[in-house]
């Protein structure tokens, strides 16, 4: 009897000193991770704002794909949420209290089945040199059971952290592919209808083609903003010659105008172009795709026997800018080749 009676109170102290050690853990946790992001802040915090965007870089639901997704008619931003139910997520409920443009969004993360709890989010975007950094927190409260359970299969940060290194991970792949996003259509042949614009004109190496391009649009925006000159269009590049051989291009930086527009500048002229025949093809995405968009052109050119007019000219015409969209996938440049 003495023997059952040591260890009945071997184990009623051991009990005792177990609840003593869970009482005494924190009754709190908070932890983070960050991860820098090549994409502007814009698109990144656009994503995490909308929930119909988790699916593609949740860490969670990609452990139960088969879950079942509810989304309130709220898409995104302020009381926004959507809500799962899955085998192995079991039931919960994720809510956006406030989200500050482009800045940070604080949201609240709810455990129904099969246990209850729940804990703050809050996403606080910067930008770093071009790129974003992205910090995701969460914080919440530790009752008995959480502090038994952390007790024995570690703190909630040992958990979880991995899962949200892995979600960050995901949001910096599904952000720069989405932004890599391009599409190229062969519209086929149509008609340009030609008009009056303002130009400059240059010939230099194609290898130094680009910081050329680039001076002479600033100078052509600067010389119309200084005049109160008023453009009919977006802005579009004319190639009168492109050497491949000789490593030189004679090219031409135009805005569109709705009459003819007399100048004195002597580096800023009026052009006009007469209607002509071209095949057009739109690309829609970054400009680092335009080598293939061309390609693909007079691929078609050569497969349905066009033929582009002797001394004629190309254009590409940019219907948004960088400096207007955000998103390269959502860059529209179309292409026309004049033909005979």
């Amino acid at each position: 009897m003495k023997i059952l009676k040591y260890l009945f109170f071997i184990v009623l102290i051991t009990c005792i000193a177990g609840a003593i050690y869970i009482a005494v853990q924190p009754s709190s946790y908070s932890f983070e991770r960050t991860k820098v992001i090549n994409a502007p802040k814009e698109l990144v915090f656009d994503m995490v704002n909308t929930y119909k965007e988790w699916p593609k870089f949740s860490p969670w639901l990609e452990q139960d794909k088969n879950a079942t997704l509810t989304y309130n008619t709220i898409e995104k931003g302020k009381n926004s949420s959507y809500s799962w139910n899955g085998e192995v997520l079991g039931e919960g409920k994720m809510t956006t209290l406030n989200a500050y443009e482009f800045d940070s969004i604080n949201q609240k993360i709810e455990f129904f089945k099969p246990f209850e709890s729940n804990a703050s989010i809050k996403w606080n975007f910067k930008t770093l040199e071009n790129k974003t950094e992205v910090t995701w927190k969460m914080s919440g409260k530790q009752d008995f059971m959480t502090k038994m359970y952390t007790a024995f299969n570690g703190s909630i940060e040992e958990n979880t952290a991995p899962d949200f290194e892995r979600g960050l991970f995901k949001l910096d792949s599904t952000v720069t592919s989405n932004m890599r996003a391009y599409n190229i259509k062969v519209n086929g042949v149509t008609e340009h209808s030609g008009g009056f614009y303002l130009y400059n004109s240059t010939a230099t190496s194609i290898d130094g083609m680009k910081p050329k391009m680039e001076q002479m649009i600033t100078n052509l925006r600067a010389f119309v903003t200084t005049n109160n000159i008023n453009t009919s269009g977006n802005l579009f590049i004319i190639y009168h010659n492109w050497d491949m051989e000789n490593n030189s291009v004679l090219f031409s930086c135009a805005l569109p105008t709705s009459s003819k527009v007399v100048t004195t500048d002597a580096t800023i002229l009026t052009g006009q172009l007469e209607p002509f025949k071209a095949l057009k093809t739109t690309l829609t995405g970054d400009y680092g795709n335009l080598k293939e968009a061309w390609d693909k052109s007079y691929e078609y050119i050569k497969q349905y026997n066009l033929e582009p007019k002797v001394d004629g000219i190309a254009i590409e015409s940019y219907l948004n800018s960088p400096e207007n969209t955000i998103n390269p996938a959502n860059l529209k440049t179309e292409i026309f080749i004049q033909l005979n």
